[in-house]
Parts: C-alpha cells; sequence; structure tokens
C-alpha cells in the first residue's frame, strides 16, 4: 500500500483481527485449539496483523496511549514471524483469549476519542 495508512484506519485493522480471533475460537476448547492446526496458525496470523498495525501507528499515538501494552504487542509479533518453530501455542491461546478483549475494548475506546 502506497502512502501512509493514518492511524484510525490502522485501529480498525487491529479491531477486525481481533473479532476474527473471537470467531475463530468461539465455543472452542484449548485442546481442540491444540489440535486444529488451521486454528492455530489463523490465530497466530491475526495476532501478527495486530502487531504489524501496533508498529506502524504514529509514535505520537502511541505515545498518546501509554495504558496500551505496545512492547508485549511488538515481542509477539517479532517471535512468531522470525522464531515460528519455537511459538509456544499456549501462550498464542492466552493471548487470544485474555489479552486481545482487553485491547479491543482499549482501542475502541480510542476511537471514541477519533
Amino acid at each position: 500500500m502506497k502512502g501512509k495508512v493514518p492511524d484510525r484506519i490502522r485501529i480498525l485493522h487491529i479491531i477486525d483481527a481481533v473479532n476474527e480471533t473471537e470467531k475463530y475460537l468461539d465455543q472452542v476448547s484449548y485442546e481442540d485449539f491444540l489440535n486444529n492446526s488451521e486454528k492455530r496458525f489463523a490465530t497466530i496470523k491475526q495476532i501478527e496483523i495486530i502487531g504489524e498495525a501496533c508498529n506502524q501507528l504514529s509514535d505520537e499515538f502511541k505515545n498518546a496511549h501509554h495504558q496500551i501494552e505496545w512492547k508485549p504487542i511488538r515481542g509477539f509479533r517479532n517471535i512468531s514471524i522470525h522464531e515460528y518453530f519455537g511459538v509456544n501455542f499456549r501462550l498464542v491461546w492466552e493471548i487470544a483469549k485474555n489479552d486481545l478483549p482487553v485491547l479491543k475494548n482499549q482501542f475502541n475506546e480510542v476511537l471514541k476519542s477519533l
């Protein structure tokens, strides 16, 4: 994509990726998640999208929103892309089930102020 994508659009990408992850894991147990490579890797991909979209947000935006934990988002994205055989699926599950809903709420609140 040419040109700078506005922060608002990146935020919408993040929320869309969280929504996709929620769809993938609706009514899915951890055991089912572990036994279904499509769900595992689709979830990882959406978390990567979230990480990349967060990386591309402006410094001004990130500095204005300290409530969002930027470092862990960036860290997981880097691990999942560069050390993909070392990805801990329990961690992916925990992120998807516990952290992403919080992140979604944070970004929905931020959208109200834009």
